[in-house]
């Protein structure tokens, strides 16, 4: 058959949605909202892959997953290989199947995209990954001899886990030192188990144990052990991938009132401290009836579908751009607009209103029109004069952003930091101005996607292995 007539075929198979719960039943329950693909469903999406000669796929993927390959398994009903072939890039594929924009990278360079929906790339990646851990077959890598080399990894977020994953598959050991009491980083203390549920990523790390990586929690790395100290207990090499952990306000007055979260620590109570199974686990979390999310990335949407699911009435995102501007997910924004959340766009907060008992009772906003575009290419909100109103609301969270956590780059000297504090780090290798430090993921770029942190600890774990194997 004619390389013309194949891909016009396949362009007939339309792309295979994706069972989930009722958005009813859902908002109501932090079960996983989307069910997955049965093996039929994978193999027919499979099927529509082309097999491109010269795959763009891969091009937009961070961490370089040989993208047909895996999905050509698929179609020939060999899962388990499909699963090995993409754990051979991608330490986390589970996760990453559930949490990465692939619209915005691999599939955005899918050749079917062009005239079509593009092949669901994430989705079939979740398949091969689940279907592996399902049926109990995963297997260990052979491993190399052992090169006497210590790499100490700050961090078991993304960029941590990944980075770990290749070196120890490369003959070093490899020490996790965790600030929290659960491995994970955003993972765990961030999304919400109705969009990554705890279990998988449990799954992926204890995977990185087999394989010899060790994880040592409750080390705040800066206060416990310094940087210099991890050097003197015979670490050749140090990589900080703590993330951007430092919650961001808008500083406007009100802000002190009770009932006005960041989303760090909402998310953190609500996903790693389980408030969401109160009583069984006896962490408190203030249930609103009136809520307002200040923010439009994937972080304000998940802070808004746990309020639902913690028992709002009314949840409003409020948002100073249009949805057009919004950079949160679109699987993200249509999930929550089916749950029942409102969006309030061109709309920004001035400041909050309380009670006599201390307690946030309103927020007055204003109405906001788009200009010309800023430094992120947007266009810039700008408030209209006398356009005030009062949002009623008796829980607010503030999802706008992080920042960079000082607690361990305050504790390096010769550290170079930018004037936001992030660690300035070579894009390509993730080396700092500290010999032997390597650093990669939000404490550099600020806050950005799980898959661009893998891709971060991938280079540096590269940079990494050069680097300690030509010390001799």
């Amino acid at each position: 058959m004619a390389e013309k007539e194949k891909k016009e075929k396949k362009e007939k198979i339309p792309r295979q949605p994706m069972p989930e719960q009722d958005p009813k039943k859902r908002s109501k329950n932090f079960d996983e909202v989307p069910y997955g693909y049965n093996p039929e469903l994978a193999q027919k999406e499979a099927s529509r892959c082309l097999q491109c000669k010269k795959p763009k796929c891969i091009e937009g993927c961070p961490v370089g997953v040989k993208i047909p390959e895996f999905i050509n398994l698929i179609t020939e009903g060999d899962f388990i290989a499909a699963a090995k072939k993409l754990k051979e890039d991608n330490s986390l594929p589970a996760v990453c199947g559930r949490v990465c924009p692939q619209e915005s990278q691999c599939e955005s360079f899918c050749v079917l995209g062009k005239k079509d929906e593009p092949v669901a790339v994430g989705r079939l990646e979740r398949f091969a990954a689940d279907y592996e851990r399902s049926k109990g077959t995963v297997e260990l890598p052979h491993l190399p001899p052992p090169t006497g080399k210590k790499v100490a990894v700050v961090g078991s977020g993304p960029a941590g886990l990944t980075l770990a994953g290749d070196l120890i598959k490369l003959g070093h050991q490899v020490t996790v030192f965790e600030a929290l009491h659960k491995p994970g980083g955003v993972l765990v203390y961030g999304i919400p188990e109705f969009r990554l549920p705890k279990a998988i990523v449990d799954a992926e790390v204890d995977y990185l144990k087999r394989l010899g990586v060790e994880i040592k929690y409750d080390y705040v790395i800066g206060k416990i052990l310094t940087v210099d100290e991890l050097f003197e207990m015979g670490y050749h090499a140090v990589f900080l991938g703590v993330g951007a952990g430092l919650p961001v306000f808008m500083n406007i007055p009100g802000e002190n009132l009770c009932g006005i979260y960041s989303a760090n620590e909402y998310l953190t109570r609500s996903n790693l401290m389980k408030a969401y199974l109160f009583p069984q686990y006896d962490t408190p979390i203030a249930i609103g009836k009136n809520v307002a999310v200040i923010g439009g990335g994937n972080v304000a949407m998940d802070s808004a579908r746990t309020a639902l699911r913690l028992g709002a009435d009314n949840v409003h995102i409020v948002y100073r751009r249009s949805k057009t501007e919004l950079p949160a997910r679109s699987e993200e924004v249509h999930h929550a607009e089916q749950e029942g959340v409102q969006f309030r766009f061109l709309t920004a907060p001035v400041r909050y209103i309380g009670n006599a008992d201390g307690w946030v009772t309103g927020m007055e906003c204003i109405e906001m029109e788009l200009g010309e575009p800023d430094s992120s290419g947007r266009r810039r909100p700008v408030p209209k004069e006398g356009s005030n109103f009062t949002l009623d609301v008796d829980l607010v969270v503030v999802a706008i952003g992080t920042g960079a956590n000082p607690i361990i780059t305050g504790t390096v000297p010769n550290l170079e930091l930018t004037k936001w504090g992030y660690i300035v780090a070579d894009p390509e290798t993730g080396k700092t101005s500290r010999e032997g430090v390597y650093a990669g993921g939000d404490i550099v770029t600020g806050s950005a996607t799980v898959i661009l942190a893998m891709g971060a600890g991938r280079n540096s774990s590269k940079a990494i292995h050069e680097y300690l194997m030509g010390k001799g």
